[in-house]
């Protein structure tokens, strides 16, 4: 009786806990969505509104149709552009790299690692300068390539050691059981190891994902005319020194910018849960 009553009483006290972590994780979201529903002045006084007492859906209609502010839907297109094409080249390449790295034994190999390491440690900010000339250079500023270039070169390092991880966690003997089956090479990599690093691509392109959607500093650098803005960088078009802040806007703005990585989490969710039960089975 004992026993069970300190299960029962360690399982309430784990759903507590859950729960308290879930209202701490979703309370901002929650929040940027109420005050985008609140009128401007409301959200500069003193009396915090928990929830619309009069809803409103003005500020989304700034946001969208405003022609004194830089327009949404081209800096939509350039973030979805910019951050597809990172993704799907740097999870290639580092895909490519982790195999590599992880199957072949060759000169250099743990320099290579080594220095994959070195560049993560630096930061961003620190190669600025000498990115603007670069592709000054090649004539790629404010072009959807240009700063794509950045931001695979930028995600690349963190892919590949990630993906390592992933390809070294696959024994090498079930590629070799198959190929005594009658499998060739290639063929013992795609039907027996490529499904297990299904899930580890998934994961390693979510993280690409948000690193290239979230950033700032190397787009507003970049990529500095109205016309080719990415979202980060247009939501900061709402802030201006001379006038007051419309913080309704841009909770609005935020909002709308979550949009796009909650349909694309929905979607990577199934493939990854889908990804690793098909490795279960396969391995």
């Amino acid at each position: 009786m004992r026993r069970g009553f300190r299960q029962r009483i360690g399982s309430v006290t784990l759903h507590l806990l859950a729960g308290l972590l879930f209202l701490w994780c979703v309370f901002p979201v929650y929040w940027m969505v109420n005050t985008s529903l609140l009128p401007n002045n409301e959200t500069r006084g003193v009396t915090p509104h928990f929830y619309p007492s009069d809803p409103t859906l003005s500020n989304y209609h700034t946001v969208l149709f405003d022609e004194s502010k830089a327009p949404f839907l081209p800096a939509l297109r350039n973030s979805l552009m910019v951050t597809g094409f990172t993704v799907l080249v740097a999870v290639v390449l580092a895909f490519v790299a982790a195999l590599a790295l992880t199957r072949f034994r060759f000169r250099g190999r743990r320099s290579f690692i080594l220095l994959i390491l070195v560049v993560q440690m630096i930061p961003g900010e620190a190669m600025i300068v000498s990115t603007y000339q670069i592709l000054d250079g090649w004539h790629l500023l404010n072009t959807i390539a240009g700063l794509t270039m950045v931001y695979i070169a930028t995600v690349l390092p963190f892919t590949i050691w990630m993906l390592r991880g992933f390809v070294h966690g696959v024994p090498i003997e079930l590629e070799e059981a198959a190929m005594i089956d009658g499998c060739s090479r290639a063929g013992a990599f795609w039907r027996v190891t490529f499904p297990l690093l299904a899930p580890g691509l998934v994961a390693t392109g979510v993280f690409a994902f948000i690193q290239a959607w979230n950033e700032f500093l190397l787009a507003l650098v970049v990529n500095s005319r109205p016309e080719m803005m990415t979202l980060p960088v247009w939501l900061r078009t709402f802030q201006q020194a001379t006038q007051a802040t419309n913080w309704a806007a841009i909770m609005a703005g935020s909002t709308l910018m979550t949009i796009p990585v909650i349909v694309f989490f929905a979607f990577v969710q199934g493939r990854m849960t889908t990804g690793l039960v098909a490795g279960a089975v396969k391995g």
